[in-house]
């Protein structure tokens, strides 16, 4: 079940939710609105190995963001 990041095109309010397969769309908690915008979001997996829990992927080497390949949503890298 992922936490969708998202943000009011009404009141301007961001937000986080869980969202489940069942679950109807979401709506802002302030005003009530599904006039939403999902908001890009890096992740963090933990995976089993000697990496430290604390360790962070590496920036991505396009654009430097430092949520890892892929985090800043471009396609090509």
């Amino acid at each position: 079940m992922p936490i969708y990041e998202y943000e009011c095109l009404g009141c301007r309010k961001e937000f986080e939710i869980l969202v489940r397969e069942s679950s109807p769309p979401p709506a802002c908690p302030d005003c009530s609105s599904t006039n939403l915008r999902k908001k890009l979001s890096a992740f963090a997996a933990l995976t089993s190995g000697a990496a430290s829990p604390n360790a962070m992927p590496a920036a991505c080497q396009t654009c430097g963001i430092p949520g890892g390949p892929g985090a800043c949503g471009f396609q090509g890298h």
